[in-house]
C-alpha cells in the first residue's frame, strides 16, 4: 500500500498545473464548507449569549403588536401591567413573577449624548431573582440596593468603550438620564452580550417616576418552581393571560416564551441559511469530481505504454486499478486539505470578526470532527471519482497498450 502511495504522489507532481487546477473545484467546496459551518456554529454561539438569559426556569411575559423599534412592548396598544403580573404569580407552578420596565432613554455624560435601555429592579426578594436571572455582579463599586434613590448600575460598555462618552464612567460620576442627575454607584462585569454590557439598572421606583409609566409594564418575567413545570407553566400563563386580555386561541396580543424556545427558533432559521449555502457549495465539489474524472480519464490516455509495461511484467489488472484508485483519491485529499486550513481560517477570523462587531466572547475553537470529516470526504470523493478512469486503466490489453 505504501508504494502505491509514493509512485500516486511521484505521478501527481509529473502532471504540475494540471493537477493544481483539477484541485480547484474540491478545494473551494471544502474550504466553503468548513468555514461556512465554522460560522455558523460560531454564530449560533454568539446570538445564544446576546439573550442575556442563562436560567432555564424563566418564562417571559411581553405584549404584542410590536410596530416599532426599542424595546420590548414598544408600539403596543394593550401594554402589560403590575396587575397581570400579580395575577401569574399566583399560578401554582409559579414561584414568582416580576414586572419589568425597559425604556429608551437619553443618557449624557462629558458634555455628549447617548441613548441606551434602562432596565428596572425591584425590591426585596424579587431584586436577587433578577440578579440571578441576567447573572450580574459589580466589576467594581456595588449593585443597586432597595432604597437607593438617584442612584444607577451601568453595564460594562459604558466604562471600557470610550467612544460613548469620550472618556470611562467610573463609580462615584454622576450621569444625566432624561436629564436627571443619577450617581453610578457600581459598573457590572462584563458579559458578551450587547444587550446586557449596554444596560442601565435603575430601582423600580425611579424609572417609574423618570418614564411615566405608572402601572404599565414591559414584560413580565416568571419564575417556574421547577424546570419540569416549563410547559404545564407556559400554558397555564397562557390560559390566565387570555382571559385577562378577553382573547380567543389563535388571536393573542401577547407572548409566553422561554429562553429555549427562543434559542430553538434563532437556531433553526441560522440552521436554514447554512443548509442551504452548504448545498450551494456542494456544487463546487461536484465540479471537482467531474474534474478528476477528466484528469484520470486523460492520464490513462497518456499512459498506456507505462500501464503495458506494468502489465507486461506481471502487474494484476488489481493492482493497476488500486494504482489509479489512489492516485485520485490522493487528487480529492490534497484539494480537500488546502480547503479545510482555508476553511479553519476563514472561520476563526469570521469568529474575531463577530466578537468585535457584536461584543460577544466566543471562543476560538476547531471542529476536529468535521476537520476529520472533510479530509476522509474529499479522499472519497476523489476515489470514486476515479473508479471509471481506474477500470479503464485495469482493463487495457498490454499488446495494445505497448504499441500505443
Amino acid at each position: 500500500m505504501k508504494d502505491y502511495f509514493d509512485l500516486s504522489v511521484k505521478n501527481l507532481r509529473h502532471r504540475g498545473i494540471r493537477s493544481w487546477l483539477t484541485l480547484l473545484g474540491i478545494f473551494i467546496g471544502v474550504m466553503a464548507v468548513v468555514s461556512l459551518i465554522s460560522l455558523g456554529n460560531g454564530l449560533q454561539a454568539a446570538v445564544g449569549a446576546q439573550f442575556g438569559i442563562s436560567s432555564t426556569e424563566i418564562i417571559t411575559v411581553q405584549a404584542g403588536g410590536l410596530s416599532s423599534a426599542g424595546p420590548p412592548g414598544t408600539g403596543v396598544n394593550n401594554k402589560l401591567t403590575r396587575d397581570d403580573a400579580e395575577a401569574i404569580g399566583r399560578i401554582a407552578s409559579v414561584d414568582v413573577a416580576i414586572p419589568r420596565i425597559l425604556a429608551s432613554g437619553k443618557i449624557e455624560y462629558n458634555d455628549k449624548v447617548s441613548f441606551g435601555m434602562v432596565g428596572s429592579v425591584p425590591d426585596g426578594e424579587e431584586r436577587k431573582v433578577v440578579y440571578d436571572t441576567i447573572e450580574v455582579e459589580a466589576d467594581s463599586g456595588r449593585m443597586l440596593k432597595d432604597g437607593d434613590v438617584g442612584k444607577v448600575v451601568l453595564g460594562w460598555n459604558f466604562y471600557k468603550d470610550d467612544s460613548i462618552f469620550g472618556k470611562e464612567v467610573v463609580v462615584g460620576k454622576t450621569v444625566l438620564i432624561q436629564d436627571r442627575k443619577f450617581e453610578v454607584v457600581g459598573i457590572m462585569g462584563k458579559k458578551g452580550s450587547f444587550m446586557v454590557d449596554g444596560l442601565v439598572l435603575m430601582n423600580d421606583d425611579d424609572v417609574i417616576d423618570l418614564f411615566d409609566y405608572g402601572d404599565d409594564v414591559d414584560l413580565i418575567v416568571a419564575k417556574v418552581k421547577d424546570k419540569s413545570l416549563m410547559d404545564r407553566a407556559k400554558e397555564d400563563i397562557e390560559k390566565l393571560m387570555r382571559q385577562r386580555r378577553d382573547v380567543d386561541v389563535g388571536k393573542e396580543d401577547f407572548s409566553v416564551s422561554t429562553p429555549d424556545a427562543m434559542l430553538d427558533t434563532v437556531n433553526n432559521i441560522l440552521g436554514g441559511i447554512q443548509a442551504f449555502i452548504i448545498i450551494i457549495a456542494s456544487i463546487s465539489i461536484l465540479v471537482g469530481a467531474v474534474g478528476i474524472v477528466n484528469t484520470m480519464t486523460t492520464s490513462v490516455l497518456e499512459r498506456r505504454k507505462e500501464i503495458g509495461v506494468m502489465k507486461a511484467i506481471g502487474a494484476k489488472n488489481s493492482q493497476i486499478f488500486m494504482q489509479f484508485l489512489i492516485e485520485s483519491g490522493l487528487l480529492g485529499l490534497a484539494g480537500g486539505f488546502i480547503g479545510v486550513v482555508l476553511g479553519v481560517l476563514i472561520g476563526i477570523g469570521g469568529i474575531l470578526a463577530i466578537n468585535n462587531w457584536i461584543g460577544a466572547e466566543v471562543a476560538l475553537s476547531i471542529d476536529f470532527v468535521l476537520v476529520g470529516g472533510a479530509l476522509v470526504g474529499s479522499f472519497l470523493i476523489g476515489a470514486v471519482a476515479g473508479i471509471v478512469p481506474a477500470m479503464n486503466a485495469a482493463n487495457q490489453n498490454p499488446v495494445e497498450a505497448l504499441r500505443g
